[in-house]
Parts: C-alpha cells; structure tokens; sequence
C-alpha cells in the first residue's frame, strides 16, 4: 500500500536518497539488519580483498567481460542506426542478475549470514542466488508467484536442482510483487540468521545503491567497448525496465555524457487501462504516481484510493507495480526518458532478432529490441543504438510457444 505521507522535496540529499526519492521505510525489526548490511557493503567497498575475489568470481565463473556485438542483419533490414548489443545474455544462468547475486552472496558470507532468502519474478534472480548459494554453501529459499511458477517452470527446476526451496506464494496477483512481500515477512521473523538477497534496485537503503553499484560493471565495460570498436560513445542506450537493474547498470556510466540519450523501455503489456500494462512512467490517469511501496519511495501503479493497482505483462521480470527509486530521480529530471513496449511488439522483437541474428532474447530483454527496432530506421546510419541485452529466451519457451504458435 502506498504512503499517505511524502518526503519533502526540497530535502538535503543524503544517502539511499534520489532527489525525492529512495529512504528506508521499513518494520523497525529491519532496522538493524539495514544498518548492518550498510556498514558491512561500506567496509566492503574499501577492502582490496573484496573486490579481488568479487571481480575474479565475475571474470572466472560468471564469464565476464560480455560480448558487444554489432547486430548487422538487423540494422541493414532496419536500414538507420548501427544496433549494437550488450551481451548479458551470455553471462552464466543467462542473464544479468549473477551480478549481483555474487556480490550479495560475498557480503552475506561477510556477515556471517548462513541463510539467504530472495525473490523471484522471471526467475532468473532465484536461478542465480540458487547458483551462489550452491557455490558457497549456504541455505537458499526463494519466493515466486503461483503465476510465475507456473510460466516460469523451467527456472523453478532449475533452482531446485540446484538445492533451493522454492515457496509458491498464492497471494494477491501471485506475481513478483506477491513474493516480495512473502520475502520480507521472512526476513522480519528470521532478520539475525538471514540475508535477504533483493534482485532489484528496489527496497529500502541501501539495497538501491548496493545492486546499482554490483551492475555498474555493464556500464563500464559497454563503454570501453563500444570506444574501441565505433571510437565514439554511442547515440542512446536502451534497456528494459522492470525493477530496474540491468537498465540501471548500463546508464550509470554514461549520466554525465548529456550527449548519450538513456532510454527505459517498461511493460506496455496488453493496453493501457490500469491493470493491463506495468508502466509506471505512463503519462495520464492510468500511469504511476509517487508513492511508497516495499520499502522505498518512487512512483507506483495505484488506484484513485492509494491501494496497489495489478500489473500485466507477456514477461514475468516485467511484470511489477513500482521501479527503482534512481529511475524515478532520472525521470523526473529528464536525464532519462521512459518508453513502453507493448506485447506483441516484445513478441515480434523476438522472433525478428531471432531470424536475423540467431539470438533469443529473454521477453524483457525483447522490450528494449523492439523499441531499438521502432527508433533505428529514422535514425542516421552514423548514430548508433546500444542495447543492453538483458537475458536469453531458453526460460520462455512455454510462453513463447503459447503465444507464437500460429506464426512458427
């Protein structure tokens, strides 16, 4: 449920603060546990020993740096801008999320933490804290929707193969939002064994902060990358936006070039009545609003009475009611622009990048190729569109069967 209350908006900015947004509004039981994990994320970032390992573990069992990849078929057929992808895809579990998830894994180990919980939507987040957990050996639970479960089944083996409880949660929409909240009450009753292993640049100070800095390495290598192969930054990076991590990781890098367009493609899903889309940045009634939600304050999807509006999308990881507070800081300043994709356009996104480059992209990823796909053909073909490639399809077969049948 949204606040009543707001943050004043001409407040100083402190930390796990985004202009306005952002904070820590949480049961006090949490309090010490942020604090905590704050302190120790802090010490973290100053210990050479830390980071030594985080960036071998990245390098050696992720299997980074990732590929940048000039998708030529799908530019010449376009016709405009050169599309460049990020390949995220390629890292180990198939998509971005191990990045954090290693980074959280070491800090959990560093506290003495034996016991780790998470969410999931798509379930690339819980495949990936069920792989961290397996290489460290600590407990694993995650929660997931029903809903998600259900069209996610092949990531729910995956975790469990891999040694992690995976609770079904039947409340609500029983979708991602549905297991955060199971997630939380987790971490309430069991807070001095725990670590809570969030996904997203979401919750409370300073998970925002500590999962942006654990994707930033996207960021830094796209534009190393892209320097070297084009020698010029490129014209606009596109990335989908769900939570908002991978999209996140890939701008931080480039706010100060104001020269470098950064565009977020969020859930268009079916329309855009409340209820059929996850659009939070939709401008008119029917878009997000700000307000609290899971321990942060951003914009939120919600009705006339305040109460958390149901969301829809084709791809689980999209399919959630609020989005990072730096993203609602980026909006509001103009420094990043928030478009959606509906649907059927994320579905022909990926069959065309498919017959064009042999890549399946996972359907958020797709959100983000379709709307490189809709922008490139007015673009010059000196510009160049880099696309943050989020994840890899082989978690949506079921979806994509179901809803491409007729045209496969």
């Amino acid at each position: 449920m949204s606040a009543t209350a707001k943050p004043d908006l001409n407040a100083p900015a402190t930390a796990g603060r985004f202009g306005a947004y952002g904070g820590r509004y949480v049961p006090e039981t949490l309090m010490a546990a942020l604090e905590e994990l704050e302190a120790a994320y802090e010490a973290a970032k100053r210990d050479p020993s830390f980071q030594f390992e985080l960036d071998d573990l990245l390098r050696h069992y992720a299997g980074r740096p990732t590929p940048l990849f000039l998708a030529r078929r799908l530019t010449q057929e376009l016709g405009g801008a050169k599309i460049y992808l990020k390949r995220e895809d390629l890292l180990h579990t198939g998509a971005h999320k191990i990045n954090n998830c290693i980074g959280q894994a070491l800090l959990a180990r560093r506290m003495g933490k034996k016991r780790i919980i998470a969410e999931t939507g798509a379930g690339q987040h819980g495949v990936a804290t069920a792989t961290v957990c397996a290489l460290f050996g600590l407990e694993c639970v995650v929660y997931m929707g029903e809903e998600d479960m259900e069209r996610q089944a092949l990531n729910v083996l995956r975790m469990r193969i891999l040694g992690a409880e995976v609770r079904g949660v039947s409340a609500g929409s029983k979708t991602l939002k549905d297991a955060i909240n199971e997630a939380m009450r987790d971490w309430v009753t069991n807070v001095r064994t725990t670590h809570y292993l969030l996904g997203s640049v979401l919750g409370a100070h300073p998970y925002p902060t500590m999962v942006r800095d654990f994707h930033r390495v996207i960021g830094r290598e796209a534009r190393a990358q892209i320097l070297h192969q084009e020698r010029k930054l490129p014209t606009a990076i596109i990335a989908c936006v769900g939570g908002g991590s991978n999209a996140i990781g890939a701008f931080f890098e480039f706010i100060p070039d104001t020269n470098v367009k950064l565009i977020g493609v969020e859930a268009g899903g079916r329309g855009k009545t409340l209820g059929d889309h996850a659009a939070r940045f939709l401008e008119g009634p029917t878009g997000g609003s700000p307000g609290v939600l899971q321990g942060t304050y951003s914009y939120v999807l919600q009705d006339d009475a305040g109460q958390v509006a149901l969301t829809h999308s084709v791809s689980a990881g999209l399919d959630y009611p609020s989005v990072g507070p730096e993203h609602a800081a980026l909006h509001d300043s103009g420094r990043a622009t928030y478009v959606s994709a509906t649907d059927d356009a994320a579905l022909d996104a990926t069959l065309r990048l498919a017959r064009t480059e042999g890549i399946i992209p996972a359907l958020e990823s797709a959100h983000a190729v379709a709307e490189a796909m809709r922008i490139a053909p007015g673009m010059p073909r000196e510009d160049i569109l880099l696309v943050n490639l989020s994840g890899r399809g082989d978690k949506d077969m079921g979806i994509l069967a179901r809803e491409l049948e007729a045209g496969l």
